[in-house]
């Protein structure tokens, strides 16, 4: 178990608790940890003076804004593409820094276990590293972190798929070994909205709150990955024996909480 916090300004008091709280009442126990982003800096501080020992690394003061601004700043799946502007030294030199990775073109492809061949060269510009004012990047904190603690796979949503030829690019500047990686489907509610805090979503907690089963929302969890043919209400023990990662749905999974 591992709790990303890295974002101090946007932690909320408590919240780390009540995610441990909703695996336990689901079921889902995890083996070690928890494990918290926040007391791990120093191997964040250690990664990066390796990448900077290999000049992989410099500072940028350009701001979003002037980013999206420039005219000529290409635009990829994930938006505009940092045009390198900062590459050989600061251009606002008054302004404190972000650090960024040289991300070479053409990006890493990779064979994705759920949704196929990622090719080369889809992703591109240098990205951030440590913000300003010293938060770490996720992208960095989340490779630093899976390659100490030996993860192998990395199972997760679809939203987060241009963001592994960085961590692949980082993994190999690091020579760290590099997790097969599967990308699946995200759930949805009745209006096609990604499932999120700031949309309304209800919550594991709401659910219980509102007399839910566990059993009743695992079934809907496994119907959800294609894991049961039917959201029938189910054990999380139940599923281990049924779980083939072939067999993951590749569409979009419409959750009704209320259903």
């Amino acid at each position: 178990m591992r709790i990303e916090d890295i974002d101090r300004p946007r932690v909320v008091s408590g919240a780390a608790d009540a995610i441990c709280r909703d695996h336990e009442w689901l079921g889902l126990d995890w083996d070690e940890g928890p494990v918290f982003q926040s007391t791990r800096g120093e191997a964040y501080e250690a990664a990066l003076e390796g990448l900077s020992g290999a000049g992989l690394i410099y500072p940028c003061t350009c701001s979003r804004k002037e980013i999206a601004n420039v005219a000529s700043a290409p635009h990829g799946d994930d938006g505009p593409r940092y045009p390198g502007t900062c590459r050989n030294g600061p251009t606002k030199p008054d302004r404190p820094p972000v650090l960024r990775f040289r991300f070479e073109d053409p990006s890493p492809g990779f064979e994705d276990l759920v949704c196929g061949i990622f090719p080369e060269g889809k992703i591109g510009g240098d990205f951030v590293l440590s913000r300003f004012d010293g938060i770490w990047a996720y992208q960095l904190a989340v490779v630093v972190d899976d390659a100490d603690m030996g993860i192998t796979e990395v199972i997760r949503g679809a939203d987060l798929l241009s963001s592994t030829p960085r961590q692949i690019a980082l993994y190999e500047a690091l020579g760290r070994d590099v997790p097969r990686f599967a990308h699946v489907s995200l759930v949805v509610d009745p209006n096609g909205v990604r499932l999120s805090k700031r949309h309304g979503a209800a919550a594991i907690e709401d659910l219980r709150d509102a007399g839910r089963s566990r059993e009743e929302v695992i079934g809907e969890l496994a119907c959800s990955l294609g894991i049961t043919p039917t959201t029938a209400p189910i054990q999380p023990e139940e599923l281990v024996s049924r779980f083939e990662l072939e067999e993951i749905s590749r569409s979009s999974f419409v959750w009704n909480p209320r259903g």
